[in-house]
């Protein structure tokens, strides 16, 4: 199946100012969806922002996603939800529906990805003014003196995203198996966990200073309550095509 254009692909969609978005899933339970974002402010995803949608179908879609899952977990394999069609990102703040087709997003030995359409029609899609969880734009933010990340998720399903600060930098989104149960409206702020026994790179990498299988310990906006983690499945990576 021949890759489409998007935030990680040069093609028409970024002609002119046709912005088409793509969103990271995130879960098993519950599905979070992570915007995929590029520094560049005329490309229309200069956001870092963190969603639940409701996808109005009969769970065909969320069946697909986790039929698929399940056969590539232990590959380097993610998935994304693509809107075909033209819509500036802030409009969800409002609230809106759109349509998306499903895709497996398959990274190569030499690093670059390859979007592979799942689904052969348009899904429609709802976000509420509360499905948005965190939404911030990019653009000249500060550098942070520790490896920081986004915390979000539901029950024993812990979502990281690095936080977002200036070019150079990388994206990330990876699931972590907490050591104790966190506290649901503390997830639900998205708030930062600063990991201080990390500095931060100030700078892109090509591998995550996360490793799949390890331990960490950080804390809840950097001052608040210490979280245990153990590293899982990475979502998402992006150190190229963010940074254009």
């Amino acid at each position: 199946m021949n890759p489409t254009p998007g935030p990680d692909r040069a093609g028409p969609d970024h002609d002119g100012h046709e912005h088409i978005h793509r969103f990271l899933l995130l879960g098993k339970k519950k599905l979070f969806f992570y915007h995929l974002a590029l520094y560049n402010p005329q490309s229309g995803h200069n956001y870092q922002a963190v969603f639940t949608f409701t996808i109005k179908d009969n769970g065909e879609l969320r069946e697909m996603y986790l039929k698929d899952l399940a056969q590539h977990e232990n590959e380097r394999v993610f998935y994304s939800l693509r809107c075909p069609h033209h819509f500036e990102l802030p409009e969800l703040q409002r609230g809106k529906e759109f349509s998306v087709h499903l895709e497996r997003v398959v990274v190569k030995p030499d690093g670059s990805r390859d979007f592979q359409q799942m689904t052969t029609t348009e899904v429609p899609v709802e976000c509420k003014r509360e499905d948005v969880l965190s939404f911030r734009k990019l653009g000249q933010l500060p550098y942070p003196e520790y490896l920081t990340y986004l915390i979000f998720g539901e029950g024993d399903e812990i979502h990281l995203a690095h936080q977002l600060a200036e070019r150079p930098n990388w994206d990330e989104a990876l699931t972590v198996s907490a050591a104790a149960p966190i506290d649901p409206a503390t997830l639900k702020k998205v708030p930062t966990l600063v990991i201080d026994s990390i500095q931060d790179a100030h700078d892109k990498l090509i591998e995550s200073p996360l490793k799949k299988g390890q331990q960490y310990q950080g804390r809840i906006d950097g001052t608040g309550a210490t979280i245990d983690f153990t590293v899982g499945r990475q979502g998402w990576w992006n150190h190229t095509s963010l940074n254009s």
